[in-house]
Parts: structure tokens; sequence; C-alpha cells
């Protein structure tokens, strides 16, 4: 990466997003930071200094397009981090529609639809595509169905998107981190039943070293998978 690359990420407010945040707004880098409504695009930004926002709401990527029309998008994007990520954990005889359309919609078809609307700009750059996955995006386990298949469908999705624009000189990451500590983390030791230790966890920032590792490699080899597991 070169000084004063251009990121867009989301995610930033809290868990990976926010370190892999910090770490770039650290180095002087340029931020542009996307958040589901105003108020959380005013938090980021005062979190952030210089940093620009993004408004829209991943839950809803049908309106994603008309929510960007409204706003000015970089013209240079070196890199597009989606790193946020809802759960919901249950069952496949209890899940509903509902908890199913809520994380294929954030964790899978907003990810394509942010990729669709800034290819241009990192086809213009020879920019880089990062994918935060999951664990449960390469195995699924009891009472993860719908968020593995978001998962699943999200390493389609990065897979697809590589070969496709190979040609372009745009590369495409997909990190697999095992359980880090965070608040989705958090809420998925409340969904189980089980004590909350965030010792026990991956750092954020380890997995962020991980992602910019990945960004900064040169430009002679691209990391295609990155599998992060708790080291205690």
């Amino acid at each position: 990466m070169t000084t004063m690359a251009t990121h867009v990420i989301t995610g930033a407010g809290s868990g990976i997003g926010a370190a892999v945040a910090r770490r770039l707004h650290a180095r002087g880098d340029d931020l542009v930071l996307h958040a589901r409504d105003a108020g959380r695009a005013k938090e980021l930004a005062a979190e952030f200094p210089g940093a620009r926002t993004l408004v829209g709401d991943l839950a809803d990527p049908d309106k994603l397009s008309w929510a960007f029309s409204h706003q000015s998008l970089p013209d240079r994007v070196d890199s597009l981090l989606h790193i946020a990520g809802v759960v919901d954990l249950g069952p496949v005889g209890d899940l509903t529609p509902k908890s199913w359309r809520h994380q294929l919609n954030v964790n899978l078809i907003s990810p394509a639809e942010l990729t669709r609307h800034f290819l241009p700009q990192l086809r213009a750059a020879r920019g880089h595509v990062v994918f935060v996955n999951s664990g449960a995006g390469l195995n699924a386990h009891a009472d993860w169905s719908a968020y593995a298949a978001s998962k699943h469908g999200l390493k389609a999705l990065a897979d697809s998107l590589r070969h496709e624009e190979h040609g372009n000189g745009v590369r495409v990451t997909s990190v697999y981190p095992g359980r880090t500590a965070s608040p989705m983390q958090a809420k998925v030791h409340q969904q189980e039943g089980k004590e909350y230790d965030a010792s026990k966890w991956i750092d954020p920032e380890s997995v962020a070293t991980t992602v910019l590792m990945a960004l900064d490699l040169p430009r002679d080899a691209e990391v295609n998978d990155l599998t992060v597991r708790p080291g205690r």
C-alpha cells in the first residue's frame, strides 16, 4: 500500500473493524467509514478525525444504491474491507425467514452490492477487496445454519470475484477468524447460554494484523485465504 491510500470499511464501530480502522488511521491513510445511520456516522467521524463517512443500512441492500446516490463517493478506492456482520443462532426448526433474511442481507447481499458499487474505483486503483469471513464460512455446526450459510455464500462471492477481477489487477482476500473477543462474540455466548471470557479468544488486533499483512503484500503476490485460530 502507498501512503494515503483510501480504504472503505464496514464494521469500523467495534471489534475487528475498529481495530483495522485504528491501524490504518494511525498510519495516515484516508478512511471512508460505512455507518448504518447518520447518528452512527457522527460517532465514527468523532472517533476517527478526518475520516469520511458513508451512510446506508446493510440490512436493506435494495436501498443502498439510492442512499449512495445522495452522497459523495471516493474517486479512488485502494481497498474495500467488508468487516461488518450479524449473527443469530438457532436450530433450523426454529429460525424464521426474518432471521434468515437479516443475516443473508447483512453478511452476503450487502457486501456484494457494495462491491458492485465500488468496482470501478477498485479497478482504477488496482485495489484490494478483503472479506472478513468466519470459521463458520468453512464449517457449519448445529444452531449456526443461517449464519454459516451467509458466510459460505461470502466465500463463493470472494472466489468468483477473484477469478473475474484478476485480469483487472484487483486482489481479493478472504480472512476466516475463529472466535474473536468482540461484542458479537459476547452476543454469541449469551445465545449459547455460556459465560463470556474475552481473554480466551483472539484479540481483534491480531486479526487486524493479518488483514494489514494481506493489504501490504507486494504486488507480485496475492493472499487468497487466511485462517486465524485462537492460539491459547
